[in-house]
Parts: structure tokens; sequence; C-alpha cells
């Protein structure tokens, strides 16, 4: 399962994450380690953020910490570097690919990379230093490996099935994502996080901001740096709005409090059934959703920007290495308006509270426009598929939908529809409006209900060109403000 936490050694490498791989012995954490790696091919080499030596297959870490945080990668890897920063501040990025196509793939691969690392070093103004003096992302490119991202201090796993041949451009997204973590996590760091415990659940309250803002920056610098249109990028925004606003579990639970449930969502292993799709909308997401509101608020009210807010969050916590809270970013934003009073607001509707900002009006700043995915297209609630004696509910039916207020949830059978067998493509193929009069099967108890089919409430994104709607010069402006390049000359 090698990829992002777990370790993985056959004939054709050893991917080891240190937590996955190694014991440790309690009050030794500060003690310095060395580590001995012993090929199992004579082509094996090693790509690490563990400090080399002399030996290319010996490595130390000053402590436990660093240690455990230092994924290692034993394999017959290719690799491609290139230097960011200039003078003494010069620092050299490595990409190691253990993959199975060519090397003009990993050219090609690594010329993309090296243009979303200098937008993100664009949105901070600098690269962190990095304590071996480089940074390594640490690529699996294999069919038989996990799929997988995990940010570490100097370095990244980041894992995928796809073939740099056919998704070059899909896992260049983990690349971004992980990397963006450089500043936002490993340095700006939450208090929540500290110190790390391998033993105990750190639970967080900021994870909207540590992940969601990360997300929100991963397709933004991505194309700031020009490998995707203005339609493209629109396209991605569709589907993280839409899940925010339409999931039922916001008017549950917070972003914060969302935050605080990672430890029962972020690849735990459970073996209970539950109800997630009702009840937790992920920090990734919605503090993705967060991040673009917050920044076309801040592009519209103050002429300020995301960019600036995280300047100014690299500075006061990254760079000191001072550790944040929600209260700290809270000020953050205050200090940067100008306006405590909008920053308390924002936070009290949109991060502790449920609310969310007018994606509608925000958008139509920058010439995008927020539409009906499939309009006069039904949702049921649930997936469906016919099955001996009708149609089978194959989910938990989300809350407020046509199933669900029906009473109608997941392993029931529809048997009959206005008198008739019942048969799925009745309601997928029905409109709006339609009506029908429903008999099911559900743990052992017939029931009958009358259902009215509503419209599918999914959103999309689309700029106002493919609408054949016209740009004023401002719109034009502000959306190139928004997206033009952040990289560093």
């Amino acid at each position: 399962r090698a990829g992002g936490t777990y370790s993985g050694i056959d004939e054709s490498h050893a991917h080891l994450n240190m937590p996955a791989t190694f014991m440790w012995a309690r009050k030794m954490e500060s003690a310095p380690i060395t580590v001995t790696f012993v090929p199992a091919s004579e082509d094996w080499k090693v790509a690490s953020q563990l400090f080399p030596t002399e030996d290319p297959f010996v490595y130390s870490a000053p402590d436990l910490q660093y240690f455990m945080d230092s994924p290692t990668e034993l394999s017959n890897h290719s690799v491609r570097e290139w230097s960011v920063g200039s003078g003494e501040a010069t620092q050299r990025i490595r990409l190691a690919v253990h993959h199975q196509g060519t090397e003009k793939e990993v050219d090609d691969y690594a010329a993309m990379a090296e243009l979303v690392v200098a937008e993100q070093i664009g949105v901070f103004g600098e690269a962190p230093v990095f304590d071996v003096g480089f940074y390594t992302f640490l690529a699996d490119y294999l069919p038989y490996i996990s799929g997988d991202g995990m940010e570490h201090r100097n370095s990244t796993v980041i894992a995928s099935t796809r073939p740099l041949s056919t998704g070059a451009l899909r896992n260049l997204g983990t690349l971004s994502h992980e990397f963006f973590h450089a500043w936002n996590v490993e340095r700006i760091r939450p208090k929540t996080l500290e110190p790390f415990d391998f033993e105990n659940a750190n639970m967080s309250n900021e994870l909207w901001f540590a992940e969601g803002f990360t997300s929100y920056y991963t397709g933004l610098t991505i194309r700031r740096a020009g490998l995707t249109d203005d339609e493209q990028y629109a396209g991605s925004l569709g589907g993280t709005i839409s899940t925010v606003v339409n999931s039922p579990g916001r008017s549950l639970f917070s972003p914060v409090e969302m935050s605080q449930r990672a430890p029962f969502v972020d690849a735990s292993t459970f073996i209970d059934p539950t109800n997630f799709g009702n009840t937790f909308v992920s920090y990734y997401t919605w503090g993705s959703a967060i991040g673009l509101g917050l920044d076309l608020t801040l592009r519209e009210r103050f002429g300020k920007s995301l960019d600036d807010f995280m300047q100014l969050a690299w500075v006061r916590f990254g760079k000191r290495q001072s550790p944040y809270t929600v209260t700290g970013l809270q000020d953050l934003l205050g200090d940067l308006t100008g306006d405590q009073a909008f920053a308390e607001m924002f936070f009290a509707r949109y991060i502790e509270g449920r609310e969310t900002v007018d994606y509608s009006s925000l958008l139509a700043t920058v010439g995008f426009s927020l539409e009906k995915s499939n309009p006069g297209v039904v949702a049921l609630g649930s997936r469906i598929e016919d099955a001996d004696g009708g149609v089978s509910v194959l989910d938990y039916t989300t809350i407020g939908s046509v199933l669900y207020s029906a009473g109608v949830d997941k392993g029931a059978v529809i048997t009959r529809i206005d008198g008739r067998k019942a048969k799925a493509k009745t309601l997928e193929n029905s409109k709006p409006g339609d009506t029908f009069l429903i008999e099911f099967r559900q743990r052992g108890v017939t029931k009958t209900a009358s259902i009215e089919m509503e419209e599918d409430e999914s959103l999309a994104v689309v700029t106002f060109e493919s609408l054949d709607r016209v740009l004023s010069e401002s719109q034009r402006q502000r959306r190139s403000a928004w997206l033009a390049s952040r990289a560093m000359q």
C-alpha cells in the first residue's frame, strides 16, 4: 500500500513512511538517529529529506520528530532538479519519479512542476528555507500502489496509479497541493498540532485553513502557470461550491467543527457504516470554498487578495515558527483589511458559523457565472438500480431529497410505481414536478408514499464567454489580476 501514509516493499522498490516502518523508544525522542539502507538491487538509489552523509546509503536525522517526518524511496527512479532563489538564497528542488514510463514523460512533467513551484513561491514572495538545502518530491506513479499525497517539512510523497502518459495533469494537482504545504502546515502551523503526537490523535480546529486554503491554491496556481485555461478552472470551482452549498451536513457543523472530525474521517479505519453524506462536509472542500469567497471578497471590497493574507500569515506565523490559532487568523484578517468588525463578522458567519458567501455575486465580478449543472434533470437523493422485485435504493438518502422525504432509505426496494411494476428508468427519466405513488418494502415492512420529483440542485461555474455574455472592462481587469502569473522572474 505504498502511498502517503503506508509503506510498501517489493522487488521494484522500498517506499518507506517512517511511522509505518520503524519502532521507537519512549524518552529517547531527542536523540539523533542514523540509518543505513541496504538496497535490494544494485541500481537502487535513495531519495529522502534525511540528511545525507558521504555514504550514499547512510542518512541521519537530528531527532525522532524529524526522522518520522522523512519518507524515503529506494528504487531505480529518475531524478530531475532545478534551482529556486538566487545568490545565497539559492536552493534545489528535486523530483524523484518511480514509474514505468519514459524519460521524456519525466522531462515534460518536471517542466510543469517547475512552473507550479514558481507560482507558489510567487504567492508568498519567497521559498521556505529547506533544512537540507533542497526539497524533494517522492513520486510513485505505478499501477500497484495507493493513490495519496502527504506533506513533510522538506519533501512530499505524491503517489498515484495514473501513469504520466495519460494522467500527468491530474497528478500535478497532488504535487501542487502538497508543495503549498511547505508553507501552509509545515511552517505556518496550527497550534493544535504542536507537538505532533505519534501515539494519540491530534485534534485540530484549523484544517479548513491548513487543508482547505491549500486546496484552493492547488488549482489556482496551476491556472496561473498557464497549464489550464479559464473555462477549465471555472469548471473546477463548480463542484466545490455545489458540494458546500447543497450539503445537508453544513447545517449540522461549522468548518471548525468539521476540522475536529479529522481523526474519524481522514484515512481512519472503522467497520461501522456511516452516513457521512448527510453529516459531513470535508474541510478540504469547505475550506477551499471559503478561500475562494474570501479572495474575491478581499479583491472586491478592500483592494486586497488572499495572496496578501497568506503572505502576512507567512511573516507573522511561518517565518517566526509561531503556531497560530483560529483567533490569530481572525486578528490577521482584521489587520490586513484594517477592519476588525469585518473580520469578526466573516469568522462568526463563515468559519465558526455555517453560512456561505454569495458566490453568484462574487463570481460575477470576474466574469464567471454560477449556473445549474443539470437543468430539467431530476435528483432522487440516492443511486438506484433495477433488481429482483423492483428498484433497489443503493445509498443512504440525502436529507431533504425526494426519497428521503418519502421515508425511503438505503436497502429499500421500490416495488410498484403508480400501480405498475417499478422500473428505475420511470423515475430517472421523469421531469421536475412529475408525481408518483410508490410502494416500497423496507426492513420487512411494505409502505406507500406520494412523491413529487425535484430538479437537481447541483451547481456549475462557467465563464461569461461560454454563455455569449460580454465581459466588461472591469470584469476583465479583475479576472486578470486574480488569475495572472505570480512567478518571480
